[in-house]
């Protein structure tokens, strides 16, 4: 499965709107400056109290589908 390696920074109110609905779609840049947007629900898993910030390796299906997020170091 192909994976992406990106860096987000989200403050807690900006993932707020991604959680309650407002805002459907993140959009940020891979490590290698490719643009990667991904559906808003996958922060559910790894937002803190702060909001999302590092470094996250995002794994997709073949046909490009987002299958799940994980924290990098």
């Amino acid at each position: 499965m192909p994976t992406i390696d990106v860096v987000i920074e989200l403050s807690h109110a900006a993932c707020l709107a991604h959680y309650e609905g407002r805002v459907g779609q993140v959009h940020t840049y891979s490590l290698d400056g490719r643009k990667v947007i991904f559906p808003a629900e996958a922060l559910r898993r790894v937002v803190t109290r702060d909001g999302v910030h590092g470094r996250f390796r995002l794994t997709f299906s073949d046909a490009g589908r987002f299958i799940a997020i994980r924290r990098l170091g």
